[in-house]
Order: C-alpha cells, then structure tokens, then sequence
C-alpha cells in the first residue's frame, strides 16, 4: 500500500523532479508534487511525496526529517488526509 508523506519547509527553488531524486534513494517514488501558488504559479514552500512501500517512507522520514534540502532544514512526515466540507446544494 503506498505512503503519502508531508515535507514542509522547502525552499522556493525545490523542483518536483528533485524532490523525487531525494526520496528515491529509500524506495520507489510513485509521485512527487510540490504545491504552488494558483495565481503566480510560486512555490507555497511544502509538498508531497507517494512512496510505494509502507517500511520505505517510514525510513525515507526518520532519515530526512530535519535534514537540509537545497538550503532548508526540512520537515517530513506521513500526510494527514484533512476532512473536506461536503458541498450541498441550495435550492
């Protein structure tokens, strides 16, 4: 079953390719998406990873929590999937 892990406090400049590389050493890295701004396409300074193994992410985020990726001390942990409000309709 595959991991999504949080990584918070990345630099501006941290491209999604490059993120992938970092965790790729751990394990099989099914997605990589780091989240930018929707207006000026900027980066929000956190993103995602999708490990395919369960033993890999949790290798992947003891090894790369609070180290430095191109400049920044980093932040890894599993993703917490947040409760989205339910949009009904009004009539």
């Amino acid at each position: 079953m595959s991991k999504r892990i949080y990584i918070g406090n990345l630099s501006y400049s941290t491209k999604e390719e490059s993120l992938s590389n970092y965790f790729s050493s751990y394990g099989n890295v099914l997605s990589s998406v780091i989240i930018k701004d929707k207006f000026t396409e900027q980066s929000k300074g956190f993103g995602f990873v999708e490990m395919e193994d369960d033993s890999a992410a949790q290798r992947a985020i003891a090894e790369l929590n609070g180290r430095e990726i191109d400049g920044r001390k980093v932040r890894v942990s599993f993703a917490e999937e947040k409760p989205r409000p339910s949009r009904s309709l009004r009539v």
